[in-house]
């Protein structure tokens, strides 16, 4: 379970909470997440998963993997095992192996023939616009189509024929005979097959004809005999639809019935599905940002897909947390996404070991590092690994008479608050020394090149000097971080900031115009690459870090943020991802933090 686990019970839970009471599904509970292949999940569908894996553990009942693998144009094996890895990585087991609505068929087809058997379906030869436009409106009813009234024995004959692959696409389609008069227009007669001659993932040629999501899911709940079947608010509407088709094909089921025993009739329950400020959601637009060249790729660290927050650095216990601190209302609103990245902040900073990291370095050289005879000498200081976890233990860092600290911890001409170094000025270099800054040197250009320092001896692992003779104590405000020249290695940095500037990115302006699209709303910053970073050298590619069970190893550079190695690196190439800052800057800039 969660860190909220044992937060009062949401709308769904209290429903479980009531079934089990009254001994509706005998006790038990069966869920199931059931995506699409054709695209990689996003940060939506985690909430799902979550929510779905996390009822069936709850409950100790089960949830299914099951893809809805119904329209093979569009669907791929990697993103199936894209979708798989996703699931299990977030930390969720799924009951037995993943499950495919192509598994069921041959069933959903004969159900479709039992159906055109009752007089409950037809072919129809109308092609995809016609049946738009006879469909009706909200204030006018649809018009029934010239061959509703087909005889059944003509609807089993093209069915038949539809399947074997007699008609080119598009040609046919296989409609439920409900109501053109509904006020849902989802009742008027909603397609159930379609004449699609495509090559699928799974079943290659055998098939001709692929179900419609609304006739299929039903079925595929009933099927496995999922109790809870939780969708997102969008599908409240179509929950008649899905109701009317497994009472179709229960009506004249019994003992002694031609047709058998009546089928599991799931009980579907719709939520608010997440929408997360600064990000697109939608697959088509995640295609596009791929498609164009927007981004590397779905795992690119600034898609909002699982595989990308996965590579940027995020642990999957933060998204878990985010999702269960988020909540599961049927209230539709924008979730801030500062929620999520201060959600990763929170658990990185419990578990992820600390290392020293110079991004923009300008060197430092301490003069009086030789006064004792052994100018090229390294002293090795203790530096802890994590102050949030004292099991983490220490490491050593090499301190020698160069340098490097961050440009921007120092200022020639620095105002009075400024506590960093500056000409004159005395530092805390973390676990290191007091250094005190008595020259800049500069090349012709007039760039600063160097800052010569003295240490103190007596200031070793960052402490306070002894008192002088009259008892005064010298004190500093600021504490810098800093690498040995000598020993750092050198490594990239890619900083990743929000891939959108605006809250909504995908609302269109009333006054913009027909050519406009979200990419205007792109934030063309998101990425800066630093190629001359140095980093301590406890530091070893691939280097397994406790507590550290997924492959990816994520990491606190100290006053920096939170960085993960990335799938570039190589032996000789380190690439290190920023995941989250260590404050959230976007707040600072609305005034919110």
């Amino acid at each position: 379970m969660t860190a909220t686990e044992d937060a009062p019970a949401h709308f769904i839970r209290r429903i479980i909470e009531a079934d089990n009471a009254s001994g509706k599904w005998g006790g038990q509970v069966r869920t199931r997440f059931p995506p699409e292949p054709n695209g990689f999940l996003h940060i939506g569908h985690a909430k799902s998963i979550c929510l779905n894996f996390g009822l069936a553990e709850r409950y100790n009942g089960s949830c299914n993997l099951r893809f809805d693998d119904t329209n093979p144009a569009k669907e791929e094996q990697r993103y199936v095992d894209s979708i798989t890895n996703d699931v299990q990585w977030l930390g969720f087991d799924f009951a037995g192996q993943p499950r495919f609505a192509s598994d069921y068929f041959e069933t959903m087809y004969d159900y479709a023939v039992e159906l055109i058997r009752k007089g409950k379906a037809y072919v129809d030869d109308q092609n995809a616009e016609q049946i738009r436009e006879s469909r009706g409106t909200l204030k006018e009813p649809g018009t029934p189509s010239p061959h509703r009234d087909r005889s059944v024995e003509e609807n089993l004959d093209l069915f038949e024929k539809m399947r074997t692959g007699e008609f080119p696409d598009g040609s046919k389609v296989l409609r439920a005979k409900i109501d053109m008069a509904s006020p849902n227009i989802n009742l008027r007669d909603p397609v159930m097959y379609r004449v699609l001659n495509a090559h699928h993932h799974r079943t290659g040629d055998a098939w001709h004809i692929y179900p419609m999501y609304d006739w299929a899911h039903g079925i595929e709940d009933s099927i496995e005999g999922i109790t809870h079947s939780i969708c997102t608010l969008e599908f409240e509407d179509h929950r008649p639809l899905y109701d009317w088709f497994i009472e179709a094909i229960n009506e004249g089921r019994g003992p002694g019935s031609e047709w058998g025993e009546p089928i599991v009739h799931p009980q579907q329950i719709e939520f608010a599905k997440l929408r997360p400020t600064y990000t697109v959601m939608s697959k088509r637009n995640l295609l596009k940002l791929v498609t164009d060249g927007v981004v590397s790729g779905w795992d690119d660290p600034r898609m909002p897909t699982i595989s990308g927050y996965r590579r940027r650095g995020y642990t999957p216990e933060s998204i878990r947390n985010f999702c269960d601190e988020i909540g599961v209302t049927k209230f539709d609103a924008m979730i801030d996404i500062g929620r999520l990245e201060n959600a990763a902040r929170e658990h990185l900073n419990k578990v992820a070991p600390r290392r020293m990291a110079v991004l923009d370095p300008i060197k430092v050289t301490i003069t009086n590092w030789g006064d004792g005879g052994d100018e090229g000498r390294t002293e090795w200081l203790e530096a802890v690994n994590n102050p949030e976890d004292p099991s983490a233990g220490s490491r050593e860092v090499p301190f020698t008479k160069t340098l490097y600290i961050e440009r921007d911890d120092f200022m020639e001409d620095a105002p009075r608050k400024f506590f960093r170094l500056k000409p004159g000025g005395e530092v805390r270099l973390r676990y290191g020394y007091w250094i005190s800054c008595h020259e800049v040197v500069k090349d012709d250009a007039g760039n600063i090149v160097e800052l010569r320092c003295t240490y103190d001896p007596q200031t070793k692992g960052g402490d306070s000097p002894p008192p002088d003779a009259e008892g005064n104590v010298r004190k500093v405000k600021g504490t810098l971080h800093w690498v040995s020249a000598d020993h750092a290695v050198k490594v990239e940095v890619r900083q990743f900031d929000r891939l959108f500037w605006v809250e909504k990115p995908d609302r269109k302006p009333k006054d913009a115009g027909d050519d406009w699209t979200f990419f205007e709303n792109l934030n063309r910053d998101s990425l800066q690459v630093l190629d001359a970073c140095y980093l301590e050298p406890n530091w070893k590619p691939g280097e397994s870090e406790a507590g550290f069970a997924d492959g990816i190893t994520r990491v606190q550079f100290e006053r920096q943020g939170y960085f993960c190695l990335d799938d570039d690196s190589t032996g000789d190439r380190l690439v290190f991802n920023r995941t989250v800052s260590l404050k959230d800057s976007w707040a600072k800039q609305a005034g919110k933090g």
